[in-house]
């Protein structure tokens, strides 16, 4: 149930991350998911780092690191793969 939950986190902080960022990005969702898992346990760590992991209540402070990791981490992970992707050239047809 715990990867269940990892990938629902992700999907949407990385969907948040992507609607904050201005601009157009061309990761794929499934890639975007992938950056939000990342910036979720990034966000974790952070928060694990700094003591307000587990606090009573709602973990705000958390969940605002999640969110502000997952930004950066969409943000240059979209510029990598567009850098991939944009150097790729396309067969003729």
């Amino acid at each position: 149930m715990g990867w269940l939950w990892a990938i629902i986190v992700g999907f949407v902080l990385g969907l948040l991350a992507k609607a904050i960022i201005p601009g157009r990005q061309h990761s794929p969702l499934w890639l975007t998911t992938i950056f939000g898992i990342i910036g979720a346990v990034v966000g974790n760590s952070i928060a694990r780092g700094i003591g307000i992991a587990e606090t009573d209540g709602i973990d705000w402070g958390r969940h605002g690191l999640q969110l502000a990791a997952a930004i950066v981490v969409v943000f240059f992970g979209d510029m990598m793969y567009t850098a991939i992707r944009g150097g790729r050239q396309k067969a003729p047809r």
